[in-house]
C-alpha cells in the first residue's frame, strides 16, 4: 500500500516542477524598499501577529528535558501520538536538504552527521540529498525519495510556499514526515523543530540596536535573500521594533550571503549618508564583512547584531564592539534526527517541537569563544559530546 501511494505522490511531485519561488519583489539594487530613507516599508506577508506574540512570549518561558541536552529540550511542548508509524529497526532515514551553501548549514550538517553516527545501531542506512538552493531540484529531490524505501523523511525546505507541495506529497505517501529549520505551509508533518523562530531572532537584534544607537539614527538593515519564512520573520519582528523605536531604516538591501556584496552595499550606504548609527542582520554570516568595510572607510562600528559563527564573537570581544548575537542554534540538526528515531519506536513527540534559542550578550560572550575551533564555526553547535569532535568540524 505504501508503494503505490508513493507511485501516486511521485506523479504528484512532477507536476510541480513549473511553480515559482515565493520571493516578493525586490527594488532597485537589490533592495527590499525601493527609495532610500524610505522606512521600513510595508509589513511581509509572513507576518502573523498571533505568532509574533507567542515568539517573543517564548524567549522566557523555561524548557523541558534534559539541562545539559538543549537539543532534546521544548518549549511549551504539545504532544501528538506516533503509533501508527512504529515499526522495527534498525532504520532507513532519508534527508532532503535545501542546501550545503553557508558555513551555518555546513555546520549543521556535520552535527547532523555526527548525531547519526552516534545512533549507528539503530540507522541502518542514511541517505541526504543536497538541493543546493534550488526548488525545483528539492522537489525532484523529494520525488526520487520516495521510492528509495525510507522509513523516515526529514525536510529542511529551500523556500516555503513552493515546498509545500512536495511536503504534503510525501505525507500522502504514508511516510513520517520531519520538517525543520525552515518551515512549510501545511500542517501534515508529524512535527515541524525549530528554534523559537525568526521572530525572536529579529526581535532581539532590533532592539537592541534601536536601544543602543542614537534616537532617530540612520539603519542599514541586511538581508540574506527573500522568500523564506524564517528569514522573513526576521525582519518582520525588527520592523516592529525599528517603527516603534522611529528610527530612519534608510535601507534594506539583499546581501545573497556574500561578503564581498555586503562590504560594498555597507560602503555605498557610508558614502550615501556619511554616518551609519546601527546595523541590523537578518543572518550574522557575513557580519565581519560589515565590520570590515566601516573599518575599510574609516567609520566607528556602529551598535549591530551578528549570531554565534566564531568570527564575528572574536571580532567582538577583540575591537570592544557595541554588539549582540541572537542566535539560530546549530544544535537543532540534531534534533531531526532524534526526532525520527522516537516516531518509528511510536512515542509521542511535541508537534511543533520548539527549541531554546539562547542570546549571546556581553555578559556571556567570554563562554562561547572558542580559539581552537576555525572562524566559520558556529558556537551552539552543540557537538562537543558527538563522535569526531573537534576533528569533523575543523
Amino acid at each position: 500500500m505504501r508503494r503505490s501511494m508513493a507511485a501516486l505522490a511521485a506523479v504528484t511531485l512532477l507536476s510541480l516542477a513549473a511553480c515559482s519561488t515565493d520571493e516578493p519583489a525586490a527594488g532597485p539594487s537589490g533592495s527590499a524598499s525601493s527609495a532610500a530613507g524610505s522606512g521600513t516599508g510595508d509589513q511581509s506577508k509572513f507576518f502573523v501577529q498571533a505568532d509574533y506574540d507567542a515568539e517573543l512570549a517564548l524567549l522566557d518561558a523555561a524548557p523541558t528535558g534534559p539541562a545539559d541536552k538543549p537539543w532534546e529540550q521544548v518549549l511549551n511542548p504539545t504532544m501528538v501520538d506516533t503509533a501508527k508509524f512504529k515499526k522495527s529497526g534498525p532504520h532507513k532515514i532519508c534527508f532532503s536538504n535545501a542546501a550545503l551553501n553557508n558555513p551555518w548549514r555546513q555546520v549543521g550538517f556535520k552535527t547532523m552527521q555526527a548525531e547519526v553516527e552516534a545512533q549507528k545501531s539503530r540507522i541502518k542506512e542514511f541517505v541526504h540529498v543536497d538541493a543546493e538552493g534550488k526548488d525545483q531540484k528539492q522537489i525532484a529531490d523529494i520525488n526520487d525519495l520516495l521510492g528509495k524505501g525510507c522509513d523516515a523523511l526529514i525536510v529542511s525546505p529551500n523556500t516555503t510556499a513552493t515546498l509545500t507541495p512536495a511536503v504534503e506529497a510525501a505525507c500522502k505517501a504514508g511516510l513520517p514526515v520531519v520538517v525543520f529549520d525552515r518551515g512549510v505551509n501545511t500542517k501534515c508533518p508529524v512535527t515541524f523543530i525549530n528554534p523559537i523562530g525568526g521572530y525572536g531572532f529579529g526581535h532581539v537584534g532590533a532592539e537592541f540596536v534601536s536601544q543602543k544607537m542614537k534616537p532617530g539614527g540612520k539603519v542599514l538593515a541586511l538581508r540574506i535573500l527573500p522568500g523564506v519564512d524564517v528569514l522573513e520573520t526576521r525582519w518582520s519582528a525588527a520592523k516592529v521594533a525599528f517603527d516603534k523605536a522611529k528610527v530612519d531604516v534608510v535601507g534594506v538591501e539583499f546581501t545573497d550571503g556574500d561578503p564581498a556584496k555586503t562590504k560594498k552595499i555597507v560602503d555605498d550606504y557610508i558614502q550615501r549618508y556619511g554616518t551609519i548609527d546601527g546595523v541590523w542582520m537578518d543572518a550574522g554570516a557575513v557580519a565581519v564583512a560589515a565590520v570590515e568595510a566601516f573599518q575599510d572607510a574609516g567609520k566607528p562600528v556602529p551598535p549591530m547584531n551578528g549570531e554565534d559563527q566564531l568570527d564575528f564573537l572574536k571580532i567582538w570581544k577583540d575591537k570592544k564592539l557595541t554588539a549582540i548575537a541572537p542566535t539560530y542554534p546549530t544544535y537543532q540538526w540534531r534534533t531531526p534526527i532524534i526526532a525520527a528515531l522516537q516516531i518509528l519506536d511510536g512515542q509521542q513527540v511535541s508537534s511543533p517541537w520548539k527549541l531554546p534559542q539562547p542570546t549571546v550578550t556581553q555578559d556571556n560572550l567570554d563562554q562561547y569563544l572558542d580559539a581552537g575551533m576555525p572562524p566559520l564555526h558556529y558556537a551552539m553547535c552543540g557537538c562537543t559530546d558527538l563522535p569526531g569532535y573537534p576533528q569533523r568540524w575543523k
